[in-house]
């Protein structure tokens, strides 16, 4: 493995630009890949259809481990997103990013949540991506039959959006620690590191944000019924970001936190006490009980906020992860050929074809 695609130290805007143009010098330099077939079998793939809405991605690099490497059968890292094809494009980009930026790309096990197995999403993977080890396992919408309020936007009622509610129910026994992703980010750093993380006890780590107002997550109707704001006395809840979690499975499913989740679903149902999908729930059963890490590990909000989804800069420090969470995808963006600046960043780990935009629009 070239040493441009070994792990990276925490990157300052400058230090991300660099990186864009030493990807763009170095991209087509394809080692030779070692296949590893998911479990989805390769013979049940047919190839994609001539339809001009399926996405076309040229292969991705293969990546092998650095010498200091331990085997991928003894010290995995796993991996959890959602699959489906509206998000592909922002898969495949993330996919890439966390193996070019990783010290042991072999070690990673990806494990993909999809609401049904679309023969052409996983020709799209397979092909992209020939030597990945990866699983699929299908999420009933049934699971959330019921129980999914309607939130300020589309997007954020899909069922397959409250998978990450289900990762202990789905994922095998022997996974007792994931870190689950969202599909419209992109990591720049090491992803080891997040891994690596001493949890100190907790079920879960992610970055807080204790500096923003709690408060706005909730409906008003929450807050003055006594009954429901007092689930958070005792804790000091501060917001986290759902995209970015290190989870401790066997403590999920010990602690029976998919119920706690899901009977504050049920109270939703009943009363209007927030208005953001599957991000409160999380916030009313977790906040103020997690271990925090390190912002750099989820640069959030780059996609606006979540009507008109408006351009917004980099908060100043270090960065390890970009995330476009919000209305605004910068595939989405880059192809209207109205990007923001931001979009830039995210830009060299497109391999969707053919490729319209380039660093000058």
């Amino acid at each position: 493995m070239a040493s441009w695609r070994r792990s990276l130290p925490s990157l300052t805007l400058l230090g991300l630009l660099s990186s864009f143009i030493i990807f763009l010098q170095s991209s087509y330099h394809v080692a030779k890949a070692t296949t590893l077939t998911g479990i989805v079998h390769r013979s049940l793939i047919r190839k994609p259809t001539s339809s001009q809405n399926v996405l076309v991605f040229r292969e991705a690099p293969s990546f092998w481990n650095g010498q200091a490497c331990g085997s991928p059968q003894t010290s995995p890292i796993h991996i959890s997103m959602t699959l489906d094809a509206n998000y592909l494009r922002g898969t495949v980009a993330a996919v890439l990013s966390i193996l070019q930026h990783s010290m042991c790309p072999e070690n990673f096990e990806f494990h993909f949540l999809c609401s049904g197995f679309d023969p052409e999403v996983f020709s799209n993977i397979n092909a992209t991506f020939p030597y990945l080890r990866y699983k699929a396992y299908r999420f009933a919408s049934s699971r959330v039959k019921g129980k999914i309020s309607k939130s300020i936007r589309q997007a954020l009622d899909q069922p397959l959006n409250y998978a990450r509610i289900y990762l202990a129910d789905m994922l095998p026994i022997h996974v007792n620690r994931v870190i689950y992703l969202d599909s419209d980010l992109v990591v720049v750093d090491d992803i080891a590191e997040l891994w690596g993380v001493d949890l100190e006890g907790k079920v879960l780590a992610a970055p807080e944000y204790c500096h923003a107002n709690f408060t706005k997550y909730f409906t008003d109707l929450f807050w003055s019924d006594l009954s429901l704001a007092k689930t958070f006395e005792g804790r000091n809840p501060c917001y986290f970001n759902t995209g970015v979690m290190v989870v401790d499975i066997d403590k999920w499913r010990k602690g029976g936190y998919t119920q706690k989740v899901e009977e504050w679903m049920t109270v939703q149902k009943l009363k209007r006490i927030y208005h953001l999908g599957s991000l409160p729930p999380f916030l009313l059963v977790l906040a103020g009980n997690i271990k925090a890490v390190d912002h750099r590990w989820n640069q959030h909000g780059l996609g606006g906020d979540n009507l008109e989804g408006k351009c917004r800069r980099l908060h100043p420090g270090p960065i390890s992860l970009l995330h476009w969470s919000g209305k605004g995808k910068p595939w989405l963006r880059l192809d209207s050929r109205k990007p923001c600046t931001v979009d830039h960043l995210w830009a060299p780990y497109d391999l969707y074809l053919p490729s319209t935009h380039s660093v000058e629009e």
